[in-house]
């Protein structure tokens, strides 16, 4: 008998694979046992085309429970998230035409299945092992010497005071370090990491060791500036973004765009190294609260309507 891979036997003992796994099977059975009823129940009408669709649904619904509590895969979430774009279609084109009766039920559908949607993308992101080689780069000048400002980067510490996604950084060992982050969908990822290279006022570099969340490591450069205007802080962070290229789109669409927070990241420090303090107004949340209640987007040009606006 073929054993079980590590992936399967993970996703055999997670709670909402599981829940979504007996979620489809409740939804499948109805769809397949009383297809005219339960169409009834959403609020369109049994004619055939729609005791059709609805057995179609259930047999899909029935074959992802299936997989997902008999061997579960990431394949059967992603089969989950294509059926409810497949659901959200019809019930678009249900509303559309509809004759009225029944119009508040399969509004209601209509609402239940888009959050559905949310977790099912959710389940698949997460759990989906595939993940993309990313590297961001970003640089910052500050008005300090660059021993000062090696010496304030080097307090590992005291990096969650500007970098908004790290909750802390402790230093377990000479060299060794343990950190835990926020990630994109509300997840936190710990790793430790060991310093591989330091060069002192001019570079700190590091990885992350076997065993973390999110396989990553960077350096930081510190280069005097021209004219003995202080040091540019150059700074490349290498990471594995769970969820492949999609995990990686997902998170953007969610305000988790990775080069806008290492440029926000570099704009505190920037802050912290010239006045002592990341600068807010009094109304501005602060902490990791900012982070949350007011995400940094990219620049971008004001549309025609934001420019007529702004100009009245």
């Amino acid at each position: 008998m073929q054993t079980d891979t590590s992936s399967t036997a993970r996703l055999r003992h997670d709670p909402l694979v599981r829940g979504l796994g007996w979620l489809s099977a409740l939804l499948g059975v109805p769809q397949v046992a009383a297809p005219e009823g339960f169409a009834r129940a959403l609020g369109v009408d049994g004619d055939f085309r729609h005791r059709a669709a609805t057995t179609a649904v259930g047999v899909r619904e029935l074959a992802a429970a299936a997989g997902l509590l008999g061997r579960p895969h990431p394949v059967w979430l992603w089969s989950r998230v294509g059926g409810d774009v497949m659901d959200l279609t019809m019930l678009t084109r249900a509303l559309k035409n509809h004759d009225g009766r029944g119009f508040s039920r399969t509004v209601a559908a209509t609402a239940a299945v888009s959050a559905l949607t949310v977790t099912d993308v959710y389940a698949a992101v997460t759990r989906t092992r595939r993940s993309s080689p990313m590297e961001l780069t970003g640089a910052t000048t500050v008005a300090r010497p660059p021993d000062e400002a090696y010496a304030l980067w080097r307090d590992l510490e005291r990096l969650p005071d500007f970098m908004a996604h790290l909750e802390e950084v402790r230093v377990i060992s000479p060299g060794i370090t343990h950190w835990r982050a926020t990630a994109p969908f509300g997840k936190t990822v710990e790793w430790d990491a060991e310093t591989t290279q330091e060069v002192a006022g001019r570079l700190i570099a590091w990885r992350s060791v076997e065993g973390a969340d999110v396989d990553n490591s960077g350096e930081v450069r510190f280069v005097p500036a021209p004219g003995g205007r202080g040091t540019e802080i150059r700074v490349t962070l290498r990471y594995d973004l769970p969820g492949g290229a999609l995990g990686e789109a997902l998170a953007r669409y969610f305000g988790e765009e990775p080069h806008q927070q290492l440029d926000d990241d570099l704009r505190r420090f920037k802050q912290i190294a010239e006045i002592g303090e990341v600068v807010r107004s009094e109304g501005a949340p602060g902490g990791k609260r900012a982070r949350g209640e007011f995400p940094q987007r990219p620049a971008r040009p004001l549309t025609e309507d934001e420019l007529k606006e702004a100009l009245a």
